[in-house]
């Protein structure tokens, strides 16, 4: 019995903290539809909440009053920050996640389906955050600032950025030190290994995208020769894609029809759902991508640096792990969002492995300084 209570408990906090977080996401959405999608979904997860408080009840134990965790408090206020867009991938894939997360128990049978549908629910609005949805895809993508700016990945990519900045120059730095040389030389060399390393993420960021919006011109340019060569099999594509998303045939057809007079608007939809592109970004802006990667990766990598602008080298070098160390728990626990563990095990695993790199290469330092000397 004290296990089912606990897994009563277990259940309870999670259905209250999805709620919380739907109605996070809902208070920041400005598109109507999008908000009563989010507030049924939290409905739906408070419903799921009195359920288990109703077997706690029954067993004779009463709740504790709730608090929502870390994950949920940081989600809602990235999403009332930076939009519910910003961390829908996030959330997509943890519902994906804990889709089944009840079909193993079976007292919760009658939720199970339910967890399936919000999964899918969410899913499917994750992935048409970026593209077109519904017959009128190319109009909606044009008119909602939902479907422009950056990738729904910017927070992965903001944590990872700013922890290979850290992690980097955290063992270079340690590496340095590790040959005895003075701290000011530590400084400088820590500072070079920032600006080297965040001009390298920046210019290989830009190289990329630069490279992404070229193909994607490309393919646009050969998809525009085609509408006017073949507008009749463009024609049929678009009506195959339009039955694709559930249109009855004849609909798709005329849809298709009504949508070809219009040859922008055409080429716009169909490059959107044959190719995948999006005409008003065509994968990013290069100089905002290798901007953000700059400063991303300079984020991370100043910590293991500033200990040796104001300290002696033996207390630098200990100021210096203290603070990397601090800085790798919290990108740890922020990690924690996508990889489905508790903040305080990521915090625990990012801390040991990138102290454990430090050790290693403060290791290979002090050899080296020996046998240099």
């Amino acid at each position: 019995m004290s296990a089912d209570i606990d897994r009563y408990k277990d259940n309870l906090r999670d259905e209250l903290n999805g709620a919380a977080l739907y109605t996070a996401l809902a208070d920041a959405e400005a598109d109507p539809l999008r908000k009563d999608l989010f507030l049924q979904l939290a409905q739906a997860e408070a419903s799921h909440a009195q359920f288990w408080r109703d077997k706690l009840v029954a067993a004779g134990v009463t709740a504790t009053a709730f608090v929502p965790d870390f994950r949920t408090r940081l989600l809602a206020r990235l999403a009332k920050r930076f939009g519910p867009r910003f961390v829908l991938p996030t959330i997509a894939a943890a519902e994906f996640s804990d889709r089944n997360k009840y079909s193993g128990q079976a007292d919760a049978q009658s939720l199970s389906a339910d967890e399936q549908g919000h999964a899918a629910v969410v899913q499917a609005i994750a992935s048409n955050a970026g593209k077109s949805a519904g017959v009128a895809g190319a109009d909606i993508a044009r008119a909602e600032p939902w479907h422009r700016g950056a990738s729904g990945n910017n927070l992965r990519a903001a944590v990872l950025g700013a922890n290979d900045g850290l992690v980097s120059n955290f063992c270079l730095v340690m590496g340095i030190a590790g040959t005895g040389t003075s701290g000011k030389t530590i400084l400088l060399t820590g500072l070079a290994g920032l600006i080297a390393g965040a001009c390298s993420m920046a210019l290989g960021e830009w190289l990329s995208v630069t490279n992404a919006r070229e193909l994607a011109q490309s393919q646009i340019g050969k998809e525009a020769e085609e509408l006017e060569q073949t507008p009749q099999a463009e024609q049929n594509e678009l009506a195959l894609i339009f039955q694709a998303k559930g249109l009855p045939k004849e609909d798709a057809r005329r849809v298709a029809a009504e949508l070809m007079r219009d040859k922008k608007g055409a080429l716009d939809t169909l490059a959107r759902e044959e190719l995948g592109i999006d005409p008003a970004e065509l994968g990013g802006n290069p100089w905002s991508a290798a901007v953000t990667s700059f400063l991303l990766f300079a984020c991370g990598a100043i910590f293991p640096v500033l200990p040796f602008a104001w300290l002696r080298e033996s207390s630098a070098i200990v100021a210096c792990v203290v603070a990397s160390a601090v800085v790798l728990g919290a990108i740890g626990a922020l990690t924690s969002l996508f990889n489905g563990r508790s903040a305080a095990y990521s915090a625990a695993r990012q801390i040991v492995f990138g102290c454990l790199a430090a050790a290693v290469t403060y290791g290979i330092g002090g050899a080296l300084g020996v046998s240099l000397t």
